[in-house]
């Protein structure tokens, strides 16, 4: 839903991309510094629980996502091992994004001393199960291409994926209520498990049209 955005957004950002050019910083640094960055603050979130900043500062770091693509553009013209490293990575920042949340729900279940915290235990359970989502979906368009075949399809990109992860932190991180975040994740996980049925579905079609079995 998201995607729609990107090319305006390349647009905004095509300055900073010049200046980075200029002072010459490659496009390959600015991807590892943007997961690393990420990195850094999704699990740091978790642990310190202070969800309203850290979904301020992962939410700069995720619109400055794009500006590798920028840099590249500008210089090199995007490398074949650009894309395989900006892909590689993102995957990693969207675990530590995700272990960020669960590591938060798991300090909400400890710190409720015995207590049943329902609300903590749905949201760290939604969010290991978004984990999974958000892995199979990417592995499942990489599956698909390596037999010739394309699975970008799906209800929920990343950016509506990351989207709702940093609304949900937000908002709970703004009204000290963690129901905001375990219902995000419940939405996650249930978008998760329909992006990966609409991509092996769309596989499957594609093969029966080009008279695979299946």
């Amino acid at each position: 839903m998201l995607e729609k955005l990107r090319q305006p957004w390349k647009r905004i950002i095509e300055p900073i991309a010049r200046l980075l050019v200029r002072l010459g910083v490659s496009a390959n640094a600015v991807t590892i510094a943007g997961a690393l960055g990420t990195v850094i603050a999704g699990i740091a979130t978790g642990f310190t629980g202070w969800l309203l900043p850290g979904a301020v500062v992962l939410t700069v770091l995720v619109i400055f996502d794009s500006l590798d693509g920028s840099v590249a553009a500008l210089t090199t013209g995007g490398t074949k091992f650009g894309a395989f490293l900006d892909s590689t990575l993102d995957r990693i920042a969207d675990w530590a994004v995700l272990v960020g949340v669960i590591i938060y729900f798991v300090r909400e279940i400890i710190a409720s001393r015995g207590v049943p915290d329902y609300t903590a235990w749905i949201g760290a359970g939604c969010a290991l199960f978004a984990v999974m989502t958000s892995f199979v979906t990417s592995y499942a368009r990489a599956r698909a291409e390596s037999v010739g075949f394309e699975a970008k399809n799906g209800i929920a990109t990343r950016s509506d994926r990351l989207t709702i992860i940093l609304v949900g932190m937000a908002i709970s991180g703004g009204t000290e209520n963690g129901l905001w975040l375990a219902a995000a994740m419940a939405l996650l996980a249930a978008l998760g498990a329909v992006t990966v049925w609409q991509r092996i579905a769309e596989v499957r079609r594609q093969m029966i049209a080009a008279g695979d079995k299946v």
